[in-house]
This record gives C-alpha cells, sequence and structure tokens, in this order.
C-alpha cells in the first residue's frame, strides 16, 4: 500500500496542466475487464500525458460505436467481431487499439453433466443471448466435431446464461465468458466445464478492442490514451494486489468474489502491446466472418483497424 500511495502522488502532482479532454464510452457496466482504463486513472497516467479523462458506462451497450461513429464521444470500448459488422454496414469506425487480447467467449455445460465433449450435443439444447457471431461461431465449433447447427435445438435465453444452464433449460450455452460465467457457476456451487472458441475451430480474436472515427485517427491524443493503458496494463501485470485497491477505488460495490475471481482470470488477457495490430490474425478474422455470412466479403484491414503512430 505504501508502493501505491507513493506512486499515485508523485504522478499526479507531476501531472501536465491544462490538460485535454477525452470521452470513452465503455461497452458495459464497469467490471475487471476495464481494469487497465481505471488503473491508468488512478496511476495520473492519463494525466502525466496530458489527458483529463472521462470513463462513461452506457444505459445501452449498443450506443458507444455509434456514438463515436457520431462524434459524440471520442473512443469507445468495443468488440473485434461487431466492429467487422459494423464497419461493413458503413459505420466510419477504426480499431486504434486493443483492451483485451484474446477471446472471452466460449461454450459451456455442466461439468457434472452428460455432455463431455462438443459431439454429445447432437439433439440438445443450446442456450445463447445474441444471434449472428453466436450461432457462427457455435456452427464452426460443432463442425469440427462433424455436426451442423441443425443437429442442436438453439434457444434463446436472453442474458441469462449460466442460469438457463443451471436450471436445466438448455445443455449447454454459447456466448459465456469465461472469465465470469465460470467464476459465478463456481461460487454458487455448480462447476461448469468451457470448452474454448480459439481451440474448436474458430480464429483467434481480439475480444474488447478502442475504436475511433475514421477522420480522428490523427488526433494525437488518441495515440497517447492508448499509452496511457498501456502503463496501467504494466502496473496491473506488475503489481497486482495494489492494482486490485486502485480498481476499486471508490468503487465498493465491486468488491466481490466474483469480480475477484474474475480480476485474477482476466489479468492475463489484457493486451501487453495495446496500439500493436496484427494485420494478418485481423484478416484471417475477417475472411472466417465472410465464409459465415456475417459480412459481404472481407475488406482490406486499413479500412477497419490501424495502428496509431508514436505519440510526439
Amino acid at each position: 500500500m505504501r508502493l501505491l500511495a507513493f506512486i499515485t502522488a508523485l504522478l499526479w502532482t507531476t501531472a501536465a496542466v491544462g490538460q485535454e479532454r477525452l470521452t470513452v464510452m465503455l461497452d458495459w457496466f464497469v467490471n475487471p475487464d476495464h481494469g487497465p482504463l481505471f488503473v491508468a486513472q488512478e496511476l495520473g497516467a492519463f494525466a502525466e500525458r496530458g489527458l483529463k479523462v472521462e470513463l462513461i458506462a452506457p444505459s445501452d451497450p449498443n450506443d458507444p460505436p455509434k456514438l463515436v461513429a457520431a462524434g459524440k464521444a471520442d473512443i469507445a470500448v468495443s468488440y473485434q467481431p461487431q466492429l467487422h459488422l459494423q464497419v461493413a454496414e458503413g459505420l466510419p469506425l477504426r480499431r486504434v487499439g486493443t483492451l483485451v487480447a484474446t477471446p472471452l467467449n466460449s461454450l459451456v455445460v455442466l461439468a457434472d453433466g452428460p455432455v463431455r465433449s462438443i459431439a454429445d450435443l447432437k439433439g440438445r439444447k443450446v442456450g445463447y443471448s445474441v444471434g449472428g457471431f453466436e450461432q457462427a461461431i457455435l456452427g464452426a465449433m460443432l463442425e469440427k466435431h462433424g455436426l451442423a447447427l441443425k443437429d442442436v435445438t438453439l434457444v434463446n435465453v436472453n442474458f441469462s446464461l449460466s442460469p438457463a444452464l443451471i436450471a436445466g433449460q438448455v445443455d449447454a450455452v454459447i456466448g459465456a465468458y469465461r472469465n465470469f460465467e465460470l467464476n459465478q457457476m463456481q461460487i454458487e456451487k455448480r462447476p461448469g466445464r468451457a470448452f474454448l472458441v480459439e481451440e474448436e475451430g474458430v480464429p483467434p480474436y481480439d475480444e474488447l478492442i478502442f475504436v475511433a472515427k475514421s477522420d480522428r485517427l490523427t488526433d494525437p491524443k488518441l495515440r497517447r490514451f492508448v499509452d496511457a493503458v498501456e502503463a496501467g496494463t504494466r502496473f496491473m501485470i506488475n503489481h497486482p494486489p495494489e492494482a486490485w485497491f486502485m480498481f476499486i477505488k471508490g468503487r465498493r460495490e465491486l468488491d466481490d468474489e466474483l469480480n475477484r475471481r474474475a480480476w485474477a482470470d482476466t489479468l492475463p488477457r489484457f493486451a501487453h502491446r495495446p496500439a500493436a495490430l496484427d494485420t494478418v490474425r485481423y484478416a484471417r478474422f475477417a475472411e472466417f466472418l465472410a465464409g459465415r455470412g456475417l459480412i459481404p466479403k472481407a475488406l482490406p484491414v486499413a479500412d477497419y483497424a490501424v495502428e496509431l503512430p508514436g505519440a510526439p
């Protein structure tokens, strides 16, 4: 705690005067997925780079990319799969950084249930929350094991994934986050087993990314923001206990067992180099989406993702 107090005080006292405002829309309510943002803020990493960053949780999780595209916010936390779809629909967005660099999505079953492999899902019910992408990745996972979507019954359980599974309404759920639903099930003493999408026929992708409007890419504030997020991530990795206290500062409602477990499970998944862009990886995933009919064609990577130039 002494280290935390010293670093925070030092960085805040040396913060730049005349900070520029930057509005960042989160993808959902505040949770451990956003750790590097709040740690960077508490460290003074934004202020050190001349930024006054406002982090806003949306009332509707579908709004942040639209607000950025309309010029009503500077940056949105969003999802790589959705970015491909949104750009294909004409939204002027670009990926400018990565927050969570691996998929969190998974296919989950009860650990003590009858489904021991994906092949066991034949003739069974699979719950989902959002159509389109979740059904596409489920289809790819089933095909790897000789099945197709027609071999299962899809059930829309809205956002009650783990409750529907625990109650026996479905035999599996797709779209469950391995850092949250699995921990929630463990806490409720109904542990689950996850089949990881990137190990079952789906190309790896970034779960959470930062998007900005395509005509704002030359704004130096964007790169300074991403560099500050890297500083927050680095501190989290080097000092996990101190970073946790930074994250829950003023947010004691998050200090519970589920969020503590999710924090630990998410920590290794944050992008160590959030500005870096793997164009081959993005192109491969775009081809996957096009092959599944979710986008008309795989666009050039530069049409939806960039690596920002270094901050001056």
